[in-house]
């Protein structure tokens, strides 16, 4: 619910009601709503790490395929049908206070992620890997938000096209 509707549209009422979940037992489990949002980003996270490990995983030890693999994951991840976001970038949209636990889980999500391309583009161009990383960095952001648009699905490929030129020309220079 949290994903389809926003954290601030759904209440714990509202959990109770459409999950029929007792109310002593979710409070049992999650004291209050911050508990249980957090619950839910680190579950999302997780699963986040998961996919995105088996990528890397697959594409082997290469950073420029490791690079593509990542991308090419993000692309999937934002063009499935019910994507609605990155559950961490709306949940930093939906709240300027980021010092709570959910704040903390979504900061730490993105930042882990940026390190990732940053090591990545280290790796594929030691002389300029910060700025190939920093151009990296505005095509998954890009990704990000044209996915909530019509036609995201076709940005997404064309991200990863532009992507996996800005490396090719890196590994070229």
């Amino acid at each position: 619910m949290f994903y389809e509707h926003g954290v601030r549209a759904i209440g714990m009422q509202r959990i109770i009601d459409e999950t029929g979940c007792g109310k002593n037992l979710l409070y049992q489990e999650f004291p209050g709503k911050t508990d249980l949002v957090a619950a839910y980003l680190g579950l999302r996270r997780r699963e986040q790490d998961e996919m995105t490990e088996r990528a890397l995983r697959d594409a082997g030890e290469d950073a420029e395929a490791r690079m593509s693999a990542l991308l090419r994951d993000i692309a999937a991840n934002v063009e499935a049908p019910d994507y609605r976001g990155c559950p961490f970038r709306n949940y930093l949209a939906e709240f300027a206070d980021h010092s709570d636990e959910p704040g903390r889980i979504a900061v730490e999500c993105v930042r882990d992620s940026r390190a990732r391309v940053e090591e990545l583009a280290g790796r594929i161009d030691p002389r300029g890997g910060d700025a190939l990383a920093e151009q990296l960095w505005l095509v998954v952001e890009g990704m990000y938000a044209a996915a909530a648009h019509p036609g995201g699905d076709r940005a997404a490929q064309a991200a990863v096209a532009l992507a996996e030129d800005l490396v090719a020309r890196a590994r070229r220079r």
